[in-house]
């Protein structure tokens, strides 16, 4: 909608998106201790970040055409 091309709009948000979990495990470590439950609720949301994160790699790669296309504009007007 920003006009911003796929092949930087795309590596920029799974960046962001994974940025959250790092910062999460050193502020349950930070605030908890590393012995907490929260650090290792944390560590493991790590862990179950890798898939998810595949996952929306595939999504993103898969909207290349639509998102190339202008169609994302086009919906939302």
């Amino acid at each position: 909608m920003v006009g911003e091309k796929h092949n930087i709009a795309a590596p920029s948000v799974l960046i962001a998106a994974s940025n959250f979990f790092e910062l999460a495990v050193a502020t349950a470590i930070s605030l908890f201790g590393i012995q907490s439950g929260a650090a290792l609720a944390t560590v493991v949301g790590v862990l179950i970040e890798v898939p998810v994160m595949l996952l929306v790699v595939r999504v993103v790669n898969t909207s290349k055409l639509w998102y190339e296309s202008g169609e994302a504009v086009k919906r939302s007007i």
